[in-house]
């Protein structure tokens, strides 16, 4: 069964929409790799001071290959984000409660 992977940080969701408007190749290129690992799904969501990305991956290992050959893209983009610490990473997995709604 696939994972959940949610990156959560600290940064300015405006720059990073920006720097995505600007570089659209560059995060479309890292897309297309992810997807070579496996990637499911992928979206990115901001709140005040705060950005997070939530993926579903096959498997953690699959993230994590990707993740460990990216970090020389991923990098600038966190930076022109204002990303201020490093990223906590989370991996879920779904829990059988017999009240699933969606998602099928």
């Amino acid at each position: 069964m696939s994972v959940i992977m949610t990156l959560w940080t600290r940064g300015d969701p405006e720059k990073l929409e920006q720097y995505a408007s600007e570089n659209e190749q560059h995060l479309q290129s890292i897309l297309e790799r992810a997807k070579e690992h496996g990637l499911i799904a992928h979206r990115f969501y901001g709140a005040d001071g705060q950005i997070m990305v939530v993926d579903e991956w096959p498997d953690a290992a699959s993230f994590q290959r990707f993740f460990d050959s990216t970090q020389e893209d991923i990098g600038p983009i966190m930076e022109a984000a204002g990303a201020q610490d490093d990223p906590g990473i989370t991996f879920w997995r779904k829990l059988d409660t017999r009240d699933d709604y969606g998602w099928e």
